[in-house]
């Protein structure tokens, strides 16, 4: 341990990467402290994002009976007047019990939690300004990890009030559930809250300037959420561009008109605008630490995680895609181990993708299209939901997994998967992936019946047909 300075390492944010990191070092016996500006730990995951969002998800899941009405009918629901009340509930429950666990995880680990909003005085040293009494002080460390998320990203032409024009951040704090809604934007946050009011009944019109839903996912899959979002009444204007939002009042109430860069015009009763996330840097006084974030307030690293400035490293949110809470944590336990000469061992091409939309979407490995560019030869093995039993069980008619897997040597490259329980689903798929594993692995496993797990089983016979096996 370096006694020069007062800690070992610093992490700037205590959401998952922060997190994960502050542990990490903590296990290897050294002096660690997360600054955190916020009155609870967490972070951005935890207090306004993923387990906000999921939460909300399931609670509408539930409520709606969403998963039920193949059984039941269209009209089934377990509460007939659903409430932002009776979604919020469900969801501060879950947050309260996520920050006390993470709190006590840090205390019992011996990191110190220092809440105030910090910024660089020099490469190494931390200035402190407590947020609750506006005293300051300095720390300084060693190491210094950054680790402070991300923000929405906001234009200053558009008139947010937190109610009728709203970011992601504010949903929880919206005064009632809309009949119409406007969502801005048609990434992961966009598509997921799409999904989720339209199940609730909400019409919902989603706009995009790109041509298709998440340009990432492998095409069959968007294509497929684009046909279940058209079923639940979603109206999709993708390749359109956003020139202004205004708030308008008639007959009806206020009311919010979008207009397109086309010339049409959208009114909605509320519109969520989601057009992506500026990393959170703009108050750490970057420059006195020799670094400058790019445009959208992210910072370069290497494939350490480490920034321009050798002890200095960043991860989660602040680095970019992709931008999700279990990579991020993956990201601040390498970095930690990198910091202090620890080796250790990732394999950053088989991270798994989850995203909340409904249905539920995840995958691991590269697209058809990625492959297709790399001159793999490949076949497709896909098994639907509807040929399981337990697709038959649950009522979900719609879902599909689909594996790719080499044509010569039979190697499984991908697992893509839309439908119930897919970020659950995909990580049989991900294990085979990751000891190099065939799709004759599939065929000579007996899998639990009934299961969805059995999908695999199903795809890999239609995959090997394919080849005329």
């Amino acid at each position: 341990m370096n006694s020069a300075y007062d800690y070992d390492l610093l992490v700037l944010g205590s959401g998952p990467a922060g997190q994960r990191a502050a542990i990490q070092a903590a296990k290897l016996d050294k002096r660690v402290a997360v600054i955190e500006k916020k009155a609870v730990v967490g972070g951005c995951c935890v207090n306004t994002g993923t387990i906000p969002s999921k939460t909300l998800r399931e609670a509408v899941l539930y409520l709606s009976g969403y998963r039920e009405r193949n059984f039941y009918g269209a009209s089934y629901s377990v509460k007939q007047n659903i409430t932002m009340e009776d979604l919020v509930l469900r969801a501060d429950q879950v947050i309260r019990h996520e920050i006390d666990v993470m709190r006590h995880q840090l205390l019992r680990n011996r990191v110190d939690v220092l809440s105030a909003a910090g910024a660089f005085a020099d490469p190494h040293t931390i200035k402190l300004e407590s947020v609750e009494s506006h005293t300051t002080r300095t720390v300084t460390a060693d190491k210094i990890m950054i680790a402070v998320g991300t923000e929405t990203t906001l234009d200053a032409h558009i008139p947010f009030d937190g109610q009728n024009i709203f970011t992601s951040d504010e949903i929880l704090r919206l005064d009632r559930l809309p009949r119409t809604i406007a969502v801005v934007g048609a990434g992961v946050i966009g598509s997921e809250y799409a999904s989720m009011f339209a199940a609730l009944g909400v019409r919902v019109t989603l706009i995009d300037k790109r041509s298709r839903l998440l340009p990432f996912v492998d095409e069959e899959i968007a294509d497929a959420l684009a046909y279940h979002l058209r079923e639940n009444r979603v109206t999709l204007r993708l390749g359109e561009a956003v020139s202004g939002i205004e708030k308008i009042e008639d007959e009806h109430g206020l009311r919010v008109r979008i207009h397109l860069a086309s010339g049409k015009q959208i009114v909605a009763e509320k519109a969520l605008y989601s057009i992506g996330r500026t990393g959170n840097t703009s108050r750490l006084n970057l420059e006195s630490a020799g670094l400058a974030p790019d445009d959208r307030g992210r910072l370069e690293v290497n494939h350490n995680y480490q920034t321009g400035v050798p002890h200095v490293y960043a991860v989660g949110d602040v680095i970019g895609f992709p931008s999700l809470a279990s990579t991020s944590m993956e990201q601040g336990r390498i970095a930690a181990c990198h910091a202090f000469g620890h080796e250790a061992h990732s394999v950053p091409e088989l991270f798994p993708y989850g995203i909340y939309t409904i249905p539920e979407i995840s995958m691991v490995g590269k697209s058809e299209v990625e492959l297709t560019r790399d001159g793999v030869p490949y076949e497709v093995g896909k098994a639907r939901y509807r040929e399981i039993a337990r697709g038959q069980i649950i009522g979900d008619m719609t879902g599909l997994l689909k594996l790719i897997f080499h044509a010569e040597d039979r190697k499984l490259l991908a697992v893509h998967i839309i439908g119930e329980g897919a970020s659950d689903l995909v990580h049989i798929g991900q294990a085979v992936m990751s000891f190099g594993g065939t799709v004759n692995y599939f065929i000579d496993t007996v899998f639990n019946y009934p299961t969805l797990a059995e999908c695999y089983k199903t795809a890999a016979f239609d995959g090997i047909n394919r080849l005329g096996g």
